[in-house]
């Protein structure tokens, strides 16, 4: 599903080179539920730009679901990441001024669909997480955790084949994360591949495998366990 082969990152000004990804590996299957943490500023939210299409990245190789991204235009890269690809951020990012059925419509209009099927869409997304009778209300009126699993419908209601997931339980208090962590589980059951980025261990631990970027690289700690108690004390002094 995701395939990062050697990639690099580097942000230029006149004075200053910043190397944020290093030649960094990693492989991501169809259906797999994967964490990705690591210390602030080791590269993560520059991984997960560069795997949703949100950047482009300096150097090697990247192919989502079979595709090479590399060179495509801004307009291709907008319709891949539409067709394939669902958010899901810490911050929520929905629109205040619209009711949750409007902020899940918003992405679908994109696509050109009709109403009829926008509005099947909607009503299937906002029910499989809970918020079938809610949908003509407005974030403000929702909990914390209401208003993740709306984020979480408004991604699925495109059907995407790679959900990524930035500290999805990071504004929410432990009771409310466990569930939108169990609404994940869920969703990865049912087939989505899921990329989280987390800083919680007890997240992290939840997945199929778990990714540890560094100083812009990446270690697999499925098949490094070695490596896994130097990881989880760096998680733990971050927090």
């Amino acid at each position: 599903m995701l395939d990062m082969r050697q990639v690099t990152k580097v942000y230029r000004t006149e004075l200053v080179e910043t190397h944020a990804l290093r030649s960094l590996d990693l492989h991501v299957r169809e259906g797999e539920f994967v964490a990705v943490t690591g210390p602030s500023g080791s590269g993560k939210t520059t991984f997960l730009n560069i795997a949703g299409l949100l950047e482009t990245f300096t150097g090697g190789t990247y192919v989502l679901d079979g595709q090479d991204v590399q060179g495509l235009s801004d307009d291709a890269r907008s319709k891949l990441r539409n067709q394939k690809i669902g958010f899901i951020f810490q911050s929520f990012n929905l629109i205040p001024d619209l009711n949750l059925f409007d902020n899940v419509d918003v992405p679908l209009r994109y696509r050109g669909m009709s109403a009829a099927d926008r509005k099947a869409r909607i009503e299937d997304a906002l029910s499989r997480v809970g918020l079938g009778s809610r949908m003509k209300h407005y974030p403000a009126e929702l909990s914390g955790g209401q208003q993740q699993r709306a984020a979480i419908a408004r991604a699925l209601a495109g059907t995407p084949r790679l959900l990524l997931a930035d500290e999805p339980t990071g504004n929410l208090d432990s009771q409310m994360a466990r569930g939108v962590l169990e609404l994940l589980e869920e969703i990865n059951g049912n087939g989505t591949t899921i990329v989280m980025v987390t800083h919680d261990p007890e997240l992290a631990a939840r997945a199929q495998r778990n990714v540890h970027i560094v100083d812009g690289m990446a270690t697999d700690l499925s098949v490094e366990p070695s490596l896994t108690r130097v990881a989880a004390a760096t998680l733990a002094e971050t927090r």
